[in-house]
């Protein structure tokens, strides 16, 4: 079972990716799920290097609760880390998962933390 969501997943982000790319003036927020975590990346991807970065499991996070409440904090650290770095504008790369759950709580938080997309 998990061969076919996999599978499925990927075809997603092919699709999600061949349409959106990260640029300098707009970088692509790539949100990735795990069952312990979520981890969130703004990547330019015309010199394919990473921003900042923030997860649910870093040593400067510190936020308990459920985990769309831990996504809705790492949305609003990525955006602090993101707007600190001079980015303030983004493409939302959910990277082949549904908006939906950690991954909308996620991005709402980066948009109260004034990232726009």
């Amino acid at each position: 079972m998990a061969g076919k969501k996999l599978s499925r997943r990927d075809r997603i982000k092919k699709g999600i990716r061949k349409r959106l790319t990260g640029s300098a003036e707009r970088p692509r927020l790539s949100v990735f799920r795990s069952n312990k975590g979520i981890y969130a990346q703004v990547i330019n991807d015309v010199t394919g290097s990473t921003i900042v970065s923030a997860s649910s499991l870093s040593k400067d996070f510190s936020a308990s609760g459920s985990k769309s409440e831990q996504s809705q904090a790492v949305g609003k650290l990525i955006a602090e880390k993101a707007i600190a770095a001079g980015v303030k504008e983004v493409v939302f790369d959910r990277n082949g998962y549904l908006y939906h759950g950690r991954v909308k709580s996620l991005a709402e938080g980066a948009r109260e933390g004034g990232l726009v997309f």
